[in-house]
């Protein structure tokens, strides 16, 4: 990503001279390219320690959870990690495809990098979903939960840390008075004992959101500058009606007056044809320079389908008459965001994936938990070892299943695999999953001593064969070209590429089709298809990158 220099005139006065000379100084510039994540990656969070950048985001059924991103200029960032990387911190049994990691957020307070969420699937005991993790050191190792007991009710719990030292935990409910129509929730406090880890003293109904009769008021955050408490919230849903708005009052506790200007962002008005749509659920962090950002969720269409989800983007913030303004004079997402920061040594990341390290990629994931023994890395030297199980991508448990996220419209992935299917029940090769309703499969099968190729597409559970397709046995590439909503599916069992089929629609993998909270993924599957399996599947690499 280019990096821009800006040359800005000074007057300086020249001491051994006595005289006054126009010196040219440099300014360095980093360019942010928006979306700073592309695709799977809503619900953003962020803190800042010094000169450094922590960003996290929602998994949902995925695991590891809770990707942790550094950066040092807010435009590059890297993956150092999963804060959520132990079935003990994250349980996914039998969890649906958007359930499970809601909203986590980061802060860091007097040494410690807190992250709190919410798990909708699990929790120690019934009734029991949010949940601390700690830390001293962002890569980790993160603590076990502390779970935070029944008085902790609904989703999207945020920290605050005041300057006495207490510390305020911030959620969204059910309304507390009457709950009268769907999403009547409201924004609640309470003071939180570092010690115990436990809700203390008396739960406050905060504010419901800035329009009447509001829907689902969410993902809240408080911050405090200049002897204000600021209460920012999402609300309106996390689809069309998306926004973010803001509240503020002189004690934490409130009442708190709503901002005359509310929302402070949205895309709502813009029409469902915008390049950027449900866009809100933001996120305030303040620079060494006094400089503030917000980072917020956003999608983007292609002809109307979403399939990558909900990406993270970034827009300045500046303060108007003790309010946020978000991009003033804009009041909307821009494509770049020129920050005065200096530009970050940043890594770029090899689009091959190879398995010749111990353990998996930190942007690599698996649906829920992973079955016992799922995967291994070390029986075969250089090879990704998939064991097949009883599941499949339809079933709400742990399929065979290693994958990456969807991050651009157009795209190629690829893999080379080896696999002898020993019955007609077993199969492996690639997938793109929506959920478990929806996903199209690209797998290699059996019947009788003839191996095939097959490309299955799941709607509403029902699989439909597109294109089947006899091959030599022997290890394979297989190969997906996706541009927009149409993907061409192609192999290779020696020096040519030759296609299985071309222009099957995938629009189906979408939001507006498949519904829920998250984008698609891309990766290596194998399955015995309800029978138990000793069989494997092995793969010398994968490919994703965007199609050039």
């Amino acid at each position: 990503m280019p990096v821009l220099f800006c040359l800005v005139g000074i007057k300086r006065e020249i001491p051994h001279l006595g005289l006054k000379s126009n010196i040219i100084e440099e300014k360095v510039m980093v360019t942010a390219h928006n979306p700073i994540l592309n695709g799977f990656y809503p619900d953003p969070s962020i803190c800042a320690v010094g000169e450094d950048f922590y960003l996290v985001t929602s998994t949902f059924a995925y695991f590891p959870g809770v990707p942790i991103f550094h950066s040092r200029d807010l435009a590059h960032w890297e993956q150092i990690g999963n804060i959520l990387n132990r079935e003990s911190q994250l349980p996914l049994k039998n969890c649906g495809h958007s359930k499970g990691i809601f909203a986590p957020v980061i802060r860091y307070y007097d040494g410690t990098f807190y992250l709190i969420t919410t798990n909708v699937s699990e929790g120690r005991i019934p009734g029991e979903q949010n949940f601390i993790v700690t830390a001293r050191n962002p890569e980790g190792p993160w603590s076990e939960p502390y779970y935070l007991g029944k008085d902790a009710l609904g989703i999207d719990p945020s920290l605050f840390f005041d300057d006495d030292g207490k510390c305020y935990y911030v959620g969204t409910r059910p309304n507390s008075q009457e709950t009268r129509y769907y999403g009547d929730w409201e924004i609640w406090m309470q003071e939180l004992d570092l010690e115990t880890m436990r809700l203390t003293g008396k739960s406050r109904r905060l504010w419901k959101g800035a329009m009447n009769e509001v829907a689902w008021p969410e993902g809240p955050h408080i911050y405090k500058k200049d002897g204000y408490y600021y209460l920012m919230i999402a609300e309106g849903g996390t689809g069309p009606n998306h926004s973010v708005t803001v509240a503020r009052s002189r004690q934490i506790e409130g009442p708190y007056e709503n901002n005359p200007d509310n929302p402070i962002l949205t895309h709502r008005h813009l029409g469902k044809n915008y390049p950027v749509v449900y866009v809100g659920h933001g996120d305030l962090v303040e620079d060494i320079n006094g400089n503030w950002y917000m980072v917020m969720l956003g999608s983007r269409p292609c002809k109307g389908y979403t399939n990558m989800g909900r990406d993270t983007f970034l827009a300045k913030v500046a303060w108007e008459n003790g309010w946020p303004v978000v991009n003033p004079g804009i009041g909307k997402l821009e494509d770049t965001v020129e920050i005065p920061l200096e530009p970050m040594d940043y890594f770029h990341k090899d689009p091959i994936y190879s398995f010749d390290s111990a353990a998996l990629d930190p942007a690599m994931m698996m649906l829920r938990n992973g079955a016992p023994d799922m995967y291994d890395l070390k029986e075969n030297p250089g090879h990704l070892r998939l064991r097949l199980n009883r599941s499949t991508l339809k079933d709400l448990a742990s399929p065979a299943y290693i994958c990456v996220r969807q991050q651009h419209f157009d795209y190629q992935a690829a893999a080379a695999m080896r696999f002898t299917g020993m019955n007609e029940n077993e199969c492996a090769g690639l997938a793109i999953v929506q959920s478990n309703e929806y996903h199209v499969r690209f797998e290699k099968c059996c019947k009788g001593e003839a191996a095939f190729l097959r490309v299955v597409r799941c709607e509403k559970l029902q699989d439909t064969v597109i294109a089947e397709q006899q091959i030599p046995s022997g290890k394979i590439i297989l190969k997906i070209i996706n541009k927009g909503n149409s993907a061409d599916f192609y192999y290779r069992s020696d020096s040519k590429y030759e296609a299985v089929t071309r222009d099957v629609d995938v629009h189906c993998l979408s939001t507006e089709v498949a519904g829920g909270f998250t984008g698609c993924t891309l990766g290596m599957y194998a399955s015995g298809n309800g029978k138990d399996s000793d069989n494997f599947a092995d793969f010398s690499w994968f490919f994703y990158d965007a199609l050039k």
